[in-house]
């Protein structure tokens, strides 16, 4: 879904696939990092198009369903991320970073909310094991809210429900790792009994955080060469860490366009670029061709650049913001 994938295999994890035929697929050809293309300049060549679908304008109830066995520190990172982005923090903080997504607007003048609330959580102890399709997010999704245990289960929430499907470090998905670090889509009722928008993100700690965790890990592993870039990541895990890019990227590429008639650049909605495709690898000012950006760092050297609830500190790619036509952040320097 979101985005014309320039994926680079060494360096950048890739993001958004859409589902099936229309599915983002990102099996686009690869790209050194020293090859990324990115868009932090303004540029008129962006042909982004809205196509007259809907946007997520009404505020947003999420609900996270947890697949696999996780840290609950780790829960609680991501959690206070999703929690950052209707809340106060200092500048430039999550909220700052979502004003760029609430710019985007459907043929009624509505603008996708600023409005994000964590509804639910619904742990799923590998109901559909641990190697899962594109379509299985579907039947999680289904499980989770037809739980026999009423106490546990989500609601169906068709009216503005959001469903964010989270796999542990454990559970292999397809094409995660290979073109993939995550992807947004649709439920079909036939599966679901309705049409809800969703995204699913695997946690890449253990299987490719050279590629989902960028710049937290090296590519291929071992020690990273000198001047690389790698820093340390701003909670303690770099999993985690590179998830909550990947989370940021699917959660403002599905507001947007989130039945895949929207928001997107290109003629085909089979592999439409979205908003955070247009941006992958850019986290600051500068950034481009595997060189983040100006970021900031803490006291032990990690990297951030955006300011989240109870002191939290995340990195987080840029957006394509439509109004300065570019590739924006409330950290950049101009």
């Amino acid at each position: 879904m979101m985005q014309s994938l320039h994926l680079l295999t060494l360096v950048f994890y890739t993001s958004l696939f859409h589902f099936l035929a229309i599915s983002r697929s990102q099996n686009q050809p690869n790209y050194l990092y020293n090859q990324q293309k990115n868009y932090e300049g303004s540029s008129d060549l962006i042909d982004l198009k809205y196509h007259m679908g809907p946007v997520l304008a009404s505020p947003i109830n999420l609900y996270i369903i947890w697949y696999g066995r996780w840290d609950p520190n780790h829960q609680s990172t991501i959690t206070d991320f999703i929690s950052s982005i209707s809340s106060p923090a200092p500048y430039p903080s999550v909220a700052d970073w979502w004003r760029a997504v609430t710019l985007y607007t459907d043929q009624t003048s509505a603008n996708v909310t600023r409005n994000v609330a964590l509804s639910g959580h619904f742990h799923d102890a590998y109901s559909h094991g641990r190697y899962l399709t594109r379509l299985s997010m579907q039947s999680i999704i289904k499980n989770a809210v037809t739980s026999s245990n009423k106490r546990r289960a989500l609601p169906l929430n068709y009216s503005n429900g959001l469903y964010l499907v989270l796999t542990s470090h454990d559970v292999q998905v397809q094409e995660f790792c290979r073109a993939v670090c995550g992807f947004h889509y649709f439920t079909f009722p036939s599966v679901a009994r309705v049409t809800v928008p969703y995204a699913w993100i695997g946690h890449s700690g253990a299987q490719c955080p050279g590629m989902c965790a960028y710049p937290f890990a090296w590519p291929g592993g071992g020690t990273p060469p000198r001047g690389s870039g790698i820093m340390g990541p701003p909670n303690g895990d770099p999993g985690t860490d590179g998830m909550i890019s990947v989370i940021a990227h699917e959660l403002a590429e599905v507001s947007s366009n989130p039945l895949i008639n929207a928001w997107y650049a290109g003629d085909d909605p089979v592999a439409p670029t979205e908003i955070a495709d247009l941006c992958l690898g850019v986290y600051g000012s500068g950034g481009g061709g595997g060189y983040v950006g100006v970021v900031s760092k803490d006291s032990w050297g990690n990297g951030y650049n955006l300011n989240g609830v109870k002191g939290r500190k995340y990195l987080v790619q840029w957006v394509w913001n439509p109004v300065r036509r570019r590739c924006f952040g409330p950290n950049a320097l101009d």
